[in-house]
């Protein structure tokens, strides 16, 4: 069995890496053909986590030993095989190669291949430049303001946008002919 892995950044367009792996083999052996597809060095502290349908996170897998708290899970990439937390077509997965800005790769597991047997990894498409390994946080700080000055009377998808469309009269039923506010401290 094979594990095809796809692999996309929301800061550089265009950006696709397409990662075959053993399903046997280690999140510290994806660790490595990531890094390797994108040129980046191996000298940073990054992290899988393992995520839902909508990309909230919900276990984490550390490059090196982060818990010393014997009750709770903790998962290592160098101990962790990936057929251990992976196990479905489509599951999402957040790979963080910038701890501290949390800058990532989007991942999917987008093909289980059945008949085929590989050992270690192999990246079997590139497309894109990668995003810049580090970010100096200044400069990402620069480019988050940068972003969010972007907001404007458009953001919310409609040039028509009134604030007084959410005044107490706009959601009707809470007028003082309705009956007063029905979060009212005195009925609960």
């Amino acid at each position: 069995m094979i594990y095809r892995f796809t692999l996309i950044s929301d800061e550089a367009e265009g950006f696709l890496r397409e990662i075959q792996i053993d399903p046997e083999a280690t999140f510290y052996d994806l660790h490595e053909a990531i890094i390797q597809s994108v040129g980046y060095t191996d000298d940073q502290l990054t992290s899988f986590f393992i995520c839902d349908d909508d990309w909230e996170k919900e276990k984490e897998i550390t490059l090196e030993e982060m818990d010393d708290n014997p009750e709770m899970d903790s998962w290592v990439m160098r101990d962790t095989r990936i057929n251990e937390l992976v196990e479905d077509e489509k599951q999402k997965l957040l790979y963080v190669f910038d701890i501290m800005t949390e800058r990532c790769f989007f991942i999917e597991l987008s093909e289980i291949i059945t008949g085929k047997h590989m050992t270690g990894a192999k990246c079997t498409k590139k497309k894109g430049d990668a995003p810049k390994q580090l970010m100096d946080f200044n400069e990402f700080e620069a480019k988050t303001n940068a972003a969010a000055m972007d907001l404007d009377e458009n953001f919310y998808g409609d040039q028509d946008f009134d604030m007084d469309d959410f005044d107490k009269d706009g959601f009707g039923g809470f007028d003082e002919g309705s009956g007063g506010n029905p979060y009212d401290d005195e009925r609960y």
